[in-house]
């Protein structure tokens, strides 16, 4: 499990940081990474581009994103519905 020091900045939390960049993809099939860079920069000043490299290795270990040449898009994944009984 991922744990934040208690005295950090919650808003710069690789999680948090991975949710701003998956509510920028959800409305688009494929973007570039530079325009995808620049759109995560414009959510807070404290951002970096090494807090976006960071962010999109964890969404891609994750397995939430996946790449085509330049581009990014998020990966949908289809719920399955169990019985149990």
């Amino acid at each position: 499990m991922i744990l934040p020091h208690p005295e950090s900045d919650l808003s710069l939390n690789i999680i948090v940081l991975g949710t701003d960049i998956i509510h920028l993809l959800k409305s688009r099939d494929y973007i570039l990474v530079e325009d995808l860079m620049n759109g995560f920069l414009k959510g807070n000043k404290k951002r970096t581009p090494d807090m976006f490299l960071d962010t999109l290795t964890f969404l891609y270990t994750c397995g939430l994103i996946e790449k085509q040449n330049y581009r990014i898009r998020l990966i949908e994944k289809k719920t399955v519905q169990t019985k149990l009984f």
